[in-house]
């Protein structure tokens, strides 16, 4: 956790953009609302997740309340790296502030600019910013001056527009400013259940020098790989795919039973509070529980109960 602003512009990580340079496809756990915590995290490492990023954090609060860094923000030295801070933000010394508050403790910051909640978007944060693409380029190039360290990454995370030449053209101008990496959603705002335009990933990419990754309904390993080749993205970001299988990107077709017994482990050892962890018990059982099973293990309401359900029924 974090208190006060941390001054030190001389920030000592490891590099993430090492990932992108290794020749293979960086794995990546997308931000989550509520579920891309330490604990999620430190599960997701376990199954060949390379790269995480913590929930999407509104900048304003972070860098003005110290009671919100240390309810939004936790990691440890021991293993949460490489790791990537989002931020919802509108202004650019704002958005500098958080990044230097966090680069001691993480290796890189993304702008949220794909989020396409009403909440989000009337405030001026999110999916609206990528009709602003001025702005997006004068907060990378904030970030860029004000924090010293060039290994400390600069990234975005993006829906596309109607027109992809204006979604084209804001990468680029993003490029131009020094962004480490663009992460692409391959739907627009308005789009949220319609099929993922793998295709415009792809323009995208062709039109880049910088690493692109794609997001947007993969499910499965094979899901992530068929993406990379219909994209050449350089990444792929995996967010409700991950919750329902964490050990996805280490191949596994279902929730095994020892990454399950890895939860319990981690969620008690980590403190997480008790919905937080039922709720990710019922996302990774969502696909080796019949109905009625379903019916009694989601209603169960203490640690003790969900503790005794698994070593009833799996010997976990």
């Amino acid at each position: 956790m974090i208190g006060d602003i941390v001054e030190s512009k001389q920030c000592q990580l490891k590099d993430a953009m090492d990932l992108f340079h290794s020749g293979q496809v960086v794995k990546v756990c997308a931000p989550m609302v509520r579920y891309s915590k330490l604990a999620f995290r430190t599960l997701v490492r376990k199954y060949s997740c390379d790269l995480c990023y913590t929930p999407m954090i509104v900048a304003a609060d972070f860098v003005r309340s110290a009671k919100a860094r240390d309810s939004e923000f936790t990691t440890n030295k021991v293993g949460d790296h490489p790791l990537i801070v989002q931020f919802a933000a509108k202004e650019a010394q704002v958005l500098c502030d958080a990044a230097r508050i966090v680069c001691p403790f993480a290796d890189g910051i993304d702008l949220n600019c794909g989020c396409p909640q009403r909440w989000t978007m009337a405030e001026g944060y999110g999916a609206c910013l990528i009709n602003k693409p001025e702005l997006v380029r004068d907060m990378v190039r904030h970030v860029r001056n004000q924090i010293d360290n060039p290994r400390f990454s600069v990234s975005i995370k993006i829906r596309i527009h109607e027109d992809l030449k204006r979604t084209v053209d804001l990468c680029q101008k993003a490029e131009a400013t020094g962004v480490s990496w663009i992460t692409v959603h391959g739907r627009s705002v308005e789009e949220r259940h319609q099929p993922v335009h793998y295709d415009a990933i792809k323009i995208i990419k062709q039109s880049m020098s910088i690493p692109i990754v794609a997001n947007g309904d993969i499910k499965t390993l094979e899901d992530a790989e068929n993406v990379h080749h219909l994209t050449g993205a350089d990444g792929i970001m995996v967010a409700r795919g991950l919750l329902a299988n964490p050990a996805m990107f280490a191949g596994y077709e279902e929730t095994p039973l020892r990454c399950i017994q890895d939860w319990v482990d981690i969620a008690l050892e980590h403190g997480t509070p008790f919905t937080c962890f039922h709720h990710h018990l019922m996302y990774m059982m969502e696909r080796i529980t019949s109905k009625q099973e379903k019916k009694v293990f989601n209603v169960l309401s203490s640690t003790s109960a969900v503790l005794d359900y698994l070593n009833d029924h799996y010997g976990v």
